[in-house]
């Protein structure tokens, strides 16, 4: 399939009532071959959402490693999944009641030495949370990202502060980046802003899913695809969702028989925490 590839752990402007544009252009088309997103980078060896754990991904053959956006105090957007400092960092309380440079003082790796010792590294100790800036400045084109708003309608501007660093890497032109989220309005505010970017749309299911064509349509108007959790899909979903030409990247596959399940019924991608082992020809 892929050589041995490490996927871990543990990826504006107003709208006029939340809806579409008239005349708004389709979503972009991207291609449907299938790819394989490093959950929080190669978090199972290396701290997630830190510059080293995006590089250990990069370097065992992940096709795209996935960001979790949280924003400061002062506005900047970091990489991080809670909306608190308190699992993966020495600190305590929410992502934005810090500055930057609060934040910047946190230890973001010693915490995984403790709870991963067959994993452990000194080299992990005081590791800092990664600002999105730091990381498109670091691996620049050399990558693809994957990149996650999260509770985005708690944070202000955070999808024009998104748009701009990616418009400053040139990151839009190249098409080296797909945007997910839960939140229908953050993807709308994107699409309407910068339509050539690809757009997911995650959900969240509690029960066994099912595809309505009133779903379909609503979101083909500004995604290309859908994220939901794979335990609640089943193969009637998957050829629905591809039928209306949607994409469809379950997360998070953690078993090498749910993977191959998947495949066969025709999913486009995983998110997955697994080793590199899984991924073996």
């Amino acid at each position: 399939m892929k050589k041995k590839i490490l996927i871990i752990y543990g990826l504006l402007i107003c709208t006029i009532g939340g809806g579409l544009k008239p005349g708004a252009p389709d979503p972009p088309s991207i291609p449907d071959s299938f790819i394989v997103i490093g959950h929080r980078g190669a978090s199972t060896y290396a701290p997630e959402h830190t510059l080293v754990s995006y590089e250990l991904a990069r370097e065992l053959g992940a096709d795209y490693i996935e960001i979790d956006l949280q924003m400061t105090k002062d506005g900047v957007l970091v990489a991080m999944h809670d909306q608190t400092v308190d699992r993966t960092t020495n600190g305590v309380g929410r992502v934005d009641s810090h500055s930057l440079e609060q934040l910047k003082r946190l230890d973001a790796g010693s915490w995984f030495n403790k709870k991963f010792p067959l994993h452990a590294n000194p080299s992990y100790e005081f590791l800092t949370v990664p600002t999105l800036e730091e990381v498109f400045s670091y691996f620049g084109k050399e990558v693809n990202y994957y990149i996650e708003t999260k509770s985005p309608d708690k944070y202000p501007q955070m999808e024009e502060k998104l748009l701009s660093l990616l418009r400053k890497y040139d990151l839009i032109n190249e098409q080296k980046v797909i945007i997910q989220s839960f939140s229908e309005k953050s993807l709308k505010q994107i699409f309407q802003i910068e339509p050539k970017i690809p757009l997911i749309q995650l959900l969240s299911y509690q029960s066994p899913a099912k595809l309505t064509e009133a779903e379909i349509k609503k979101w083909k108007q500004y995604s290309v695809g859908v994220g939901p959790n794979y335990q609640m899909i089943d193969e009637a979903y998957i050829k629905t969702a591809r039928r209306a030409q949607l994409l469809v990247h379950p997360y998070t596959v953690n078993s090498k028989e749910e993977l191959d399940k998947l495949m066969k019924w025709g999913v486009t991608g995983v998110f997955t925490d697994l080793t590199d082992s899984f991924f073996e020809e």
